[in-house]
């Protein structure tokens, strides 16, 4: 599968959840990072008009687990979310916010993920910390 392929497939799976409900897209990916955006509309803001903290935090999990996932045998395998840290840097209010997710550490049993998320004017708007456990599939 070409690169095109794998990210309409990994935003096929998202049907239904709530990167969907959020309008959150996987946009590019690589060895050691992921990327997406996600529109700042009534969906994502909070009732001062704001892109709500929450939806960063989503993004910035979603990345982060996606990435991880990507990351292990999914038949055998599942990463989980154990930590996330998100430091909220700068206000939005319309357009969209991308996100790119890049792997700390890939470990067997621990994965850590940074990931950046910024406006369309590339201003620093979300840092973010995703641990991941890598848990068997029973």
């Amino acid at each position: 599968m070409n690169k095109k392929e794998v990210i309409n497939k990994i935003n096929e799976f998202q049907k239904n959840t709530m990167t969907d409900n959020l309008g959150i897209e996987i946009t590019g990916f690589g060895d050691q990072f992921i990327c997406g955006k996600m529109p700042v509309d009534k969906r994502t803001k909070q009732p001062f008009g704001l892109l709500h903290g929450g939806a960063s935090a989503v993004l910035s999990e979603s990345l982060g687990s996606i990435g991880g996932g990507m990351h292990v045998d999914l038949k055998k395998q599942s990463v989980v979310g154990i930590e996330l840290n998100a430091s909220h840097l700068k206000s939005v209010s319309s357009g969209w916010v991308y996100g790119k997710a890049t792997a700390v550490r890939i470990g067997n049993k621990i994965q850590v993920w940074e990931i950046d998320i910024t406006d369309e004017d590339e201003n620093k708007i979300c840092k973010g910390r995703l641990t991941l456990a890598v848990i068997n599939k029973k």
